[in-house]
Parts: structure tokens; C-alpha cells; sequence
């Protein structure tokens, strides 16, 4: 059975590449474009990761997160932030609600594939 990975970034170019990434390994991938959006399909899906944006429109990454980790059906989600924002304060706040992992942008697709296997065999 496929792991399936909900991609939520508001750039539709991230979007793919990422999509494109991870499909080629075999995973399932439901993109979304904004945090509201992804807390609309994590309900209808069986996701086994989230890799999320921080600046989105509607629900930013941030509160993503947190919503995530205060419900307890999705509270043990690996969840990896995929961010352009890379001061250690950011890096700090997104680790400190609840993200498993911090890649900045631009990355590469080697270290995201990297990531996700580490929650994900």
C-alpha cells in the first residue's frame, strides 16, 4: 500500500517539484494550497506525513501544525516543514509546535527524500 503524503504550499511550482520528488519513490501525494485546505483533506484521506509551508494564505504552517498536534487523531503525524524562512527563531518556533523536521528553500530532492524515509520505511 502506498504512504500518502499531503504537500501544502502555496506556490504551485513547489507544489510540483515536490510532488514530482516523491511520486517517482512510490508515495501518494495529495497537494494542497493553503493550510486550510489541507485541514479540509486530512478528514477524507489516511495520510502517514505532512510536509508543509510556513507563509500560505488562510492557515499559515504555524497554526497547521498546531492543529494538527492538538487533535488526537493526527497528533503523531511526522510533519516537515518546507520553508524559505530560515532565521533560528523560525526554525525554533516551527520544531518547538510540533514539526519533525526544518528544510529551507530552495532544496534539494535528495534531502527531502531523506527526510521522509526517516518516518516513513
Amino acid at each position: 500500500m502506498k504512504k500518502v503524503i499531503l504537500v501544502a504550499d502555496d506556490s504551485a511550482t513547489i507544489r510540483k517539484f515536490v510532488s514530482f520528488s516523491l511520486t517517482v519513490k512510490g508515495f501518494e501525494i495529495i497537494p494542497v494550497s493553503d493550510g486550510m485546505e489541507a485541514l479540509e483533506k486530512l478528514p477524507q484521506n489516511n495520510i502517514d506525513l505532512v510536509i508543509t509551508d510556513l507563509n500560505m494564505p488562510n492557515v499559515d504552517g504555524f497554526e497547521l501544525i498546531s492543529r494538527i498536534r492538538s487533535n488526537e487523531q493526527y497528533s503523531d503525524i511526522p510533519i516537515i516543514i518546507l520553508s524559505s524562512l530560515s532565521s533560528q527563531d523560525e526554525v525554533k518556533r516551527g520544531l518547538s509546535i510540533g514539526a519533525n523536521s526544518y528544510l529551507v528553500k530552495p532544496f534539494d530532492p535528495t534531502k527531502i527524500l531523506y527526510e521522509v524515509s526517516k518516518y516513513l520505511n
